[in-house]
């Protein structure tokens, strides 16, 4: 019988790759990440400047998440520690950094016991056994003042001032330290940020920004409109105001006369202001529109005595909506079924050189705002995204309160329980759970090195504390020449959720690439004395199986035997295709 070549099932321009070539572009895509973003990580990492290749435009940032979004990867290993910062930053706020990093020297200890011959299943085995012993530790060493407000309070200003040490607001950290945990606190509760809105006006110095008890929209108020006024009863809208004008495009008309085209505007007028009318009957003196409102119907709210403020942004309508107790309205025929919202004044305000429109004494009283201020836009944009951290930390913190320590304690700590539970294990898993564990300690290391300090001397300095006993030492990086200390009395102090998700996004997105890397490495060859992978592509016929067999060997070698030839079906159950050169059954058959 003639043999059967193979069909081609992969679409055109689709290409494979196999055993070496793809166990190395996993690993070094996913450890390329990490060494991309892991110079940022601490109090003393280093800002990134990023620009755009179609625009040119320019950020300035260290935020890992940021970083990661902003560059166009095509390793699908990369991609998923892309993905696991983002989901950090989705759900704590801080940590995006760490938890790259963290996975991609994870993985990187998973390289070296691959090169050793350990299977990636007996990894990922031994990192669940350490993953599950360190957040154990952490749970252990995690500290809940939550019962003592003033307590509680002081850990929320830590954490605050230990998130923003990393960031472009370092040197202000105590300001904007005490300006986020204030405006946490009056959510109550709440994780809700979008009760805290966040303006930035360039001009004067970052120490210059504070925090406003009202809701602040960067608009203006109509002309020959009253600038302030009390016990307001909104209408948010977004409708359009626009139509006294003829404004389709391409339009024609056919008139005899211009008093006809008279007749036509006013009659566009008159359908403008029975919409005014209906929205005059919803009793309000406010209102607030997404769209434009052109000169005609503003001049109706204003003879009527409504202020009437246009060209809200629709984020800015949301949020004033939701902390005025209002909804969203489209039409008016129905008054009785539009919720208005109210607050106490609404008031002008200069902020720099702009007029800007403050809601003071919302409905909902925990609403505020935070102005920064700074010199340049890019320096507003980080400061924005840094204070927008702080703030997210800190609502999860209100949520879950316990806390623990930062400067590397908790990775020490992570790591001292991580090694006890590797004595405890047989087998070539024990590597794999130490090797978990000098993962963890690469952390702290990477600290001192970003601070310019003797990483091998303090880790080791702090290393030793930590099993004498020192349980609370860490690395103290804002004094000069460093050294180690009681991070609890210098006030280094993280979120317990933020440090349980790090490691356990970190350890996961770990096992699976190691777990996809043991399905492309499959066997490992040797010339000499170990087993050979064979690809076996199967044509059946009504009674025969024709297999396509391909000896694949070292180093992405060119097959060095293939053999196209018929086979029954049970015979090849049987292994009847024969042994390989190494003597041993072939496996893939």
């Amino acid at each position: 019988m003639s043999s059967f070549s193979p069909t081609q099932i992969f679409e055109e321009g689709t290409t494979e790759e196999k055993g070496e070539n793809a166990r190395l572009a996993a690993f070094v895509g996913a450890i390329a990440v990490g060494d991309l973003v892991k110079s940022t990580l601490g109090p003393k990492g280093m800002d990134k400047i990023l620009q755009s290749a179609s625009t040119a435009e320019i950020m300035v940032t260290n935020d890992g998440a940021t970083i990661l979004k902003s560059i166009a990867l095509d390793n699908a290993a990369a991609k998923v520690l892309v993905n696991i910062s983002k989901v950090q930053d989705d759900e704590v706020g801080d940590g995006t950094t760490s938890v790259a990093v963290l996975a991609a020297e994870l993985l990187r200890e998973a390289e070296k016991l691959v090169d050793k011959k350990i299977h990636p299943q007996t990894i990922i085995e031994g990192y669940r056994i350490a993953s599950q012993a360190a957040l154990q530790a952490l749970e252990q060493s995690a500290v809940d003042h939550s019962k003592n407000p003033e307590a509680f309070e002081k850990d929320l200003i830590a954490i605050a001032r230990t998130t923003l040490s990393s960031k472009v607001l370092a040197q202000d950290r105590d300001l904007f330290a005490r300006l986020a945990v204030d405006a946490v606190l009056r959510l109550r509760g709440s994780s809700d940020l979008s009760h805290i809105q966040i303006i930035k006006k360039a001009g004067g110095k970052l120490s210059d920004s504070y925090l406003d008890e009202g809701f602040i929209l960067d608009k203006k108020i109509g002309v020959n409109q009253p600038k302030r006024l009390e016990k307001a009863k909104i209408l948010v809208a977004n409708t359009s105001m626009d139509t006294d004008k003829v404004k389709i495009f391409g339009a024609r008309m056919k008139v005899s006369a211009t008093s006809k085209l008279a007749e036509l505007e006013k009659a566009e007028k008159d359908k403008m202001k029975a919409k005014v009318e209906k929205i005059k009957a919803h009793g309000i003196n406010c209102f607030i529109n997404r769209q434009l409102i052109y000169n005609w119907p503003e001049q109706l709210f204003t003879d009527a005595g409504i202020m009437s403020i246009e060209h809200a942004d629709f984020d800015g309508i949301e949020r004033l909506a939701l902390v005025t107790g209002g909804e969203i309205a489209s039409t008016f025929d129905h008054p009785d079924q539009v919720k208005l919202g109210h607050c106490d004044l609404i008031e002008e305000v200069i902020i720099g050189e702009d007029t800007l429109i403050r809601f003071s004494g919302v409905a909902a009283g925990q609403a505020c705002t935070i102005v920064l201020r700074g010199a340049t836009d890019q320096l507003l944009d980080e400061a924005e995204r840094s204070l927008h951290d702080a703030l997210a930390v800190l609502s999860q913190t209100v949520k879950e309160p316990r806390t623990t320590l930062g400067g590397g304690c908790a990775e020490m700590l992570m790591a001292k329980a991580v090694e006890g539970a590797a004595t405890r294990v047989e087998g070539k898993k024990q590597m794999a759970v130490a090797s978990f564990a000098i993962a963890l300690r690469q952390l702290p290391t990477i600290l001192a090195d970003n601070a310019g300090l003797d990483s091998s001397d303090l880790v080791a300095r702090l290393r030793k504390a930590i099993y004498d006993g020192m349980s609370t030492y860490g690395l103290d990086l804002m004094t000069p020449g460093g050294g180690i200390a009681d991070m609890r009395d210098i006030g280094v102090i993280e979120s317990y959720k933020l440090k349980k998700a790090v490691v356990s996004s970190a350890s996961e997105a770990a096992e699976s690439r190691a777990e996809e890397k043991g399905e492309a490495l499959g066997e490992q060859l040797d010339p000499q004395n170990r087993d050979v992978e064979w690809e076996v592509m199967l044509y059946y016929t009504i009674d025969q199986a024709i297999p396509n067999v391909t000896r694949i060997d070292d180093q992405l070698q060119p097959p060095l035997y293939s053999v196209n030839f018929p086979v029954t079906s049970n015979e090849l159950k049987k292994g009847s295709l024969g042994t390989s050169q190494s003597g041993r059954l072939l496996r893939n058959a």
